[in-house]
């Protein structure tokens, strides 16, 4: 777009677009990871489930400083 001497305010566009689908993307991710990879383990050890719930919340605290 750049290339092609697009107007700028066409490429901020883009882009809000664009990081807003990876930021769905992403929230999804968070569900899938918190379905599958916290509640499990939090089932079978509290150990086990603290430290993923810590690994999660350390992925969503990532996320939100985007």
């Amino acid at each position: 777009m750049i290339d092609d001497d697009t107007y700028c305010i066409e490429i901020i566009t883009q882009i809000a677009s664009v990081t807003g689908a990876l930021q769905s993307v992403a929230l999804g991710l968070v569900d899938q990871h918190l379905h599958h990879c916290v509640i499990q383990p939090a089932a079978t050890s509290e150990d086990d489930g603290t430290t993923k719930l810590a690994e999660a919340t350390r992925a969503i605290e990532r996320l939100l400083r985007t």
